[in-house]
């Protein structure tokens, strides 16, 4: 496929016989120009696929009507958060703009800073972060953090109950009799990850079964690093016979740690995740799963982001209910 050379505005003025101020006109909705020339020029503009360049429409209007999702790297999570404001943009009279630095330092403290530092100003008009390392508003700038490292602060911010979610899944694995229960924590830098834990332990607390602490560990919420925590736990004389994983990867990546060392999931281990990307649903078994609404949340952060910059007064903190998925990774404690 060969791409040709960008269409200017000169082209469009050129094929339409009209000047470019005229079609400087029609592109701007300004007066001044007679129907039948605005239509011969937006006829004009369809056929040969002219597009306005964002920084001059930035500098001509301070605004490009683009808003970004901004994430440190592309995986299940943002991509379903991804999936729910694309659907939520649709109408909005806002385009979308999906950025990941790619640089190989997503997962650093400040990785939002240097992408909001490039795009800020000429590309976009505000910005969704997901997940930002560090929270902080800028003046003239509107950004909405989803599950932000340190939980809700002054910045607008879109989480769910993930303290909630930790309570549903250790109960439902305490419901089917098991009582040395695994948790594969999350990073200890990221407000969910320990919500998560504190979840795990409350349940354990409220239903009078001590927590081993050798059972207790951290798989950063990577394949993995998790798979690494996961054998160590699996390889223990009193393995736990149950194993809640932090999140959905952490917890796949866990049921092949056990099939590698010849047990069967479930008969031999219980495993529970946290997340409900779709890649839980098509595992071997199917992932037994805490849903936390993925495309909602992205959609929810959107539409705050438009309404903020609309100047539309409303709670900036929205926190969304999580659910138990029941699959085939769990059954009774023998």
């Amino acid at each position: 496929m060969v791409f040709q050379e960008r269409v200017k505005m000169s082209d469009v003025a050129r094929t339409a016989g009209v000047s470019v101020a005229t079609v400087s006109k029609v592109v701007n909705g300004r007066y001044g120009v007679a129907q039948a020339t605005v239509l011969r020029v937006q006829q004009v503009i369809h056929e040969l696929g002219y597009e306005a360049s964002l920084g001059a429409q930035s500098l001509r209007s301070h605004r490009t009507n683009v808003l970004g999702i901004l994430v440190a790297e592309f995986e299940p999570f943002s991509t379903e958060l991804l999936k729910g404001a694309s659907q939520e943009v649709a109408g909005s009279g806002y385009q979308l703009l999906a950025y990941s630095s790619g640089d190989g330092e997503g997962a650093a403290v400040g990785w939002e800073r240097r992408s909001l530092a490039r795009l800020s100003g000429t590309l976009i008009d505000g910005a969704v972060i997901v997940t930002p390392t560090v929270v902080e508003t800028k003046h003239g700038f509107h950004v909405v953090a989803v599950d932000p490292h340190t939980g809700p602060s002054d910045l607008p911010t879109v989480d769910s109950d993930n303290f909630a979610g930790a309570v549903l899944a250790t109960n439902y694995l305490l419901s089917l009799g098991h009582r040395r229960i695994g948790h594969i924590s999350g990073r200890a830098d990221l407000k969910s990850a320990r919500l998560r834990e504190a979840g795990f332990r409350q349940a354990m607390a409220d239903a009078g079964v001590p927590v081993d602490e050798r059972l207790v560990r951290v798989g950063g919420f990577r394949i993995e690093s998790a798979a690494g925590t996961a054998a160590e736990l699996l390889s223990l004389p009193d393995r736990p016979s149950a194993i809640f994983a932090g999140n959905d990867l952490s917890a796949i990546s866990t049921m092949d740690v056990a099939r590698g060392m010849g047990l069967s999931v479930p008969d031999d281990l219980s495993v529970i995740g946290f997340d409900n990307v779709p890649e839980s649903a098509l595992v071997n078994p199917p992932l037994t799963t805490i849903m936390q609404p993925l495309q909602r949340m992205g959609a929810e952060a959107l539409r705050l982001l438009i309404d903020l910059i609309a100047g539309v007064e409303r709670n900036t903190h929205i926190r969304l209910p999580t659910e138990l998925v029941i699959r085939s990774s769990c059954r009774p404690h023998h």
